[in-house]
C-alpha cells in the first residue's frame, strides 16, 4: 500500500483577494511560513514517509523542504506537480477577468473541465501532468508513506482522479494553504481516502 500525503503550500500573496496565480513565482509569506512550520510538525509527528516531491515553484519547494527537514527524509521537484498554466488570466484579479471575460469566467466558474485558458492549459492538461506523477509515486513507493506538495488545482485534479471523479466536480473540493489530505492506494488500485482538506493543525499557526 502506497499512503500519499498530499498537503498544498503555504500562504502567498494573490490569495485574498483572489488571482490567478498559476505559474507566477510567488514567495511564501510569513503567515506562509509558519504554515508550512506546523504542516511539517504535524507530518514528521504522525507518518515516517520516505520522500517528498514537489511542485518546481518556490512556494512548494520552501513548503516541502520544510518537511522533508523535519522528517529527515530528501525532498526532490517532479515537473508533473506544477500549477496551472492560466495563459493571459495569469496575475489578474478574479474580479478583473469577470468584468472584463463574464461569459469565459461564467463557464470556468460552472463547466471547469470545458475551459482552456486562453495562451495556457485545461484541466485535462493538469490531469495528464498530474497523472505521470502519480505513476511514477505508485511505482517508485509500493509500501511507502510518501509527501507531495502541490497547488490548490494540481490537488483537486489528483483528488478526483483518485476517487474517480469528474473534472465537472472540480469546485466541490477545497483545498487550503498547506492542507492536509491523506489517501491510501492498495494492490490492485483500490483507493480509501483517510482526510480531505484537513487544517486542524494550522489553529495556532
Amino acid at each position: 500500500m502506497t499512503k500519499i500525503l498530499l498537503t498544498r503550500h503555504g500562504h502567498v500573496d494573490g490569495i485574498k483577494p483572489a488571482r490567478f496565480r498559476g505559474k507566477a513565482e510567488l514567495p511564501l509569506t510569513t503567515h506562509g511560513l509558519a504554515q508550512a512550520d506546523a504542516l511539517a510538525a504535524r507530518i514528521a509527528q504522525h507518518w515516517k514517509p520516505v520522500a517528498v516531491y514537489t511542485s518546481p515553484l518556490e512556494r512548494c519547494v520552501v513548503t516541502g523542504a520544510k518537511v522533508a527537514e523535519a522528517c529527515g527524509i530528501p525532498a526532490s521537484v517532479d515537473q508533473g506537480m506544477g500549477d496551472i498554466d492560466y495563459g493571459q488570466w495569469q496575475m489578474r484579479t478574479h474580479e478583473e477577468v469577470e468584468k472584463a471575460e463574464p461569459a469565459a469566467w461564467h463557464l470556468w466558474r460552472n463547466a471547469p473541465h470545458l475551459v482552456r485558458f486562453p495562451g495556457g492549459e485545461s484541466l485535462q492538461d493538469v490531469v495528464a501532468r498530474t497523472s505521470n506523477a502519480l505513476r511514477m509515486v505508485l511505482a517508485k513507493h509500493p509500501d511507502d508513506t510518501v509527501v507531495l506538495v502541490g497547488h490548490d488545482s494540481v490537488n483537486r485534479a489528483l483528488i478526483l482522479q483518485l476517487i474517480d471523479q469528474p473534472l465537472s466536480a472540480y469546485w466541490r473540493l477545497a483545498q487550503d494553504p498547506c492542507t492536509l489530505n491523506e489517501i491510501d492506494v492498495l494492490a490492485g488500485g483500490d483507493v480509501r481516502v483517510g482526510r480531505i482538506n484537513d487544517t486542524s493543525h494550522l489553529d495556532r499557526a
